[in-house]
């Protein structure tokens, strides 16, 4: 089950989002649908980030742009 959802969760999460904004273009509600994609992109960088298992190097890179 695990391997099915890490090989299957991002198309499916895609596709969805692909409905969504279907459906708010439909109603003209351009700004939420870019919300909502605007959401789920941040949502898909934390979830690779934290299963790439090199959240400590990106920890680093993202303390040195503030503390120079």
């Amino acid at each position: 089950m695990q391997s099915w959802i890490k090989g299957n969760i991002i198309p499916l999460l895609l596709l969805l989002i692909a409905v969504m904004l279907f459906v708010f273009a439909q109603r003209g509600d351009n700004a939420k649908a870019m919300r909502v994609v605007a959401g789920v992109i941040v949502a898909l960088a934390v979830l690779g980030v934290a299963s790439s298992g090199r959240a400590d190097e990106v920890g680093t890179w993202l303390a040195s742009l503030v503390t120079g």
